[in-house]
């Protein structure tokens, strides 16, 4: 996780010292061409106040949902990361420019919180419990319509994919996995 949030700060330092140029691999709603900038989206932000308001939950989230196996792991990262892109270039507002890591750390949280009931462990269940009570209220209020230059469609729709991902990932008992990936 801290390779991942380095990541990210390097692709703001180079977007800065480009003059914003990557600013322009953000998704635009509903444009054919846009379809590519879904992935790469995730990764790249508008300033470096936006990547530093992503970087504490991401390191925190990500290495929770890591523990449970990085095959897995991966693999929640990516559905949360595709659907959350194709989600935002299908409801957000014409006109405008999504990026951010925001969309995963809204799934993370999502699949945290509810992968421990999902799977009846005790363990996820404190872990739920846990992430609900530090990082809920953030949660509920960046999915809240109306706050400028916030894209809560993405938000929502990465904690949506995010507690789908708990569900199509889950393991069962003696089961590594309830999918191979």
């Amino acid at each position: 996780m801290v390779a991942w949030v380095a990541l990210l700060w390097l692709l703001e330092v180079v977007d800065v010292a480009s003059g914003h140029a990557l600013d322009d691999f953000g998704v635009m709603p509903r444009t054919t061409s846009e379809l590519v900038d879904v992935v790469p989206s995730a990764f790249l932000h508008f300033g470096f106040a936006h990547v530093a308001a992503n970087s504490v939950p991401l390191l925190v989230l990500g290495f929770l949902a890591a523990l449970g196996g990085l095959r897995r792991f991966a693999a929640v990262c990516a559905l949360i990361i595709v659907c959350d892109g194709l989600g935002v270039w299908l409801i957000a507002p014409a006109h405008t420019n999504t990026a951010g890591a925001s969309g995963l750390v809204f799934g993370l949280f999502g699949f945290l919180l509810c992968s421990g009931f999902v799977e009846r462990r005790p363990m996820g269940v404190v872990v739920a419990v846990l992430v609900g009570a530090v990082w809920g209220g953030s949660i509920l209020a960046g999915i809240a319509p109306g706050q400028t230059g916030v894209s809560w469609q993405g938000h929502l729709i990465g904690l949506l994919a995010g507690v789908a991902s708990a569900f199509l990932f889950r393991r069962g008992p003696g089961r590594r996995d309830a999918l191979t990936v």
